[in-house]
């Protein structure tokens, strides 16, 4: 039942409030008015809304949007701020730029924005095969150990990120081959020698046969006691870092047919700016070594050599 709106001037006693005249299965509905604090910000938001879509985009077209009278873009505001931070770091990218790369560290306020737009420079370019952390995999160097095939201070680990590791595109890139010893001995002097590989970190055992084998074959560019030598590219093989691997299979496959990784040199990918900055966040995670090779002006002049051989 419901009564006629108008015709019912009752009052629910408890609350003094009016009844509408509306009734259902004996529930009848107070003329309760919103309070007035909700009424004023429901008011607010309506004016708010209407501002809103005069001022800024709001109707959706059919390429495009209503632009709105003070000509606001998300686009606009993103390319504003791109441009400012751009301009920002120009000053930096230009301090970087005009400080030798082995002098970086004299100033760490500039060597730590180095650091930082190399990591983010390492994100983008070198995480596909060195990993997230730089902890590479099986025949990815893991670059957070201080165990370095071609050198691990900044000159030596800016050429190798500049002209990469038997990179056809550079003819001065890092090269070294290993031979293919399985054409050279036989599967039993192999198994051999790579037990005497094994021992040589001092947690294995070798023979008489072994060591002759390796003086023989190996040690012309490993060295007699497995050290390696970074001229040639030869990684050290005296200590626990493998990069195919520390299984006797794994050694024996390498002796036997070695596998030969290749970089990309980046000289011609990314500008000089970025190069220094990647070396500077690689040699800062963990083994980066002081230099040693060359003083400073003779890298300078490895340098100017490089860029009259490429002008």
């Amino acid at each position: 039942m419901a009564n006629e709106p108008g015709k019912d001037t009752r009052v629910d006693q408890p609350t003094g409030t009016e009844f509408v005249g509306h009734e259902w299965d004996g529930i009848e509905e107070l003329n309760t008015p919103l309070p007035r604090w909700w009424l004023w910000t429901f008011y607010a938001t309506v004016i708010w809304a209407v501002a809103y879509v005069i001022a800024y985009p709001a109707w959706p077209m059919i390429d495009r949007a209503t632009e709105g009278v003070l000509g606001w873009t998300s686009r606009g505001q993103l390319a504003e701020e791109m441009s400012a931070a751009d301009l920002a770091k120009q000053g930096v990218f230009e301090q970087i730029a005009a400080t030798d790369l082995v002098k970086l560290p004299a100033d760490p306020e500039l060597m730590g924005q180095a650091v930082a737009g190399g990591a983010a420079a390492f994100k983008v370019n070198c995480v596909q095969c060195h990993g997230a952390g730089a902890a590479g995999s099986p025949g990815y160097p893991n670059l957070n150990d201080d165990e370095w095939i071609w050198g691990g201070d900044l000159a030596a680990i800016e050429k190798t990120l500049q002209h990469g590791v038997r990179w056809e595109g550079s003819n001065q890139t890092r090269f070294s081959l290993m031979p293919a010893f399985g054409e050279i001995l036989s599967d039993a002097q192999i198994t051999s020698l790579a037990r005497h590989v094994l021992s040589l970190d001092g947690d294995g055992q070798s023979s008489a046969v072994a060591a002759e084998l390796f003086a023989n074959n190996c040690a012309s560019c490993h060295m007699p006691d497995g050290s390696g030598n970074r001229m040639f590219g030869a990684p050290a093989l005296n200590d626990a870092i493998w990069l195919y691997g520390s299984s006797e299979a794994a050694v024996r496959a390498q002796i036997k047919n070695p596998s030969h990784g290749v970089m990309p040199g980046w000289k011609d990918r990314l500008d000089p700016v970025t190069i220094k900055m990647l070396a500077a966040y690689v040699h800062s995670l963990g083994g980066g070594e002081t230099l040693q090779a060359q003083p400073v002006e003779a890298l300078a002049e490895d340098n100017a050599a490089e860029t009259d051989e490429r002008s």
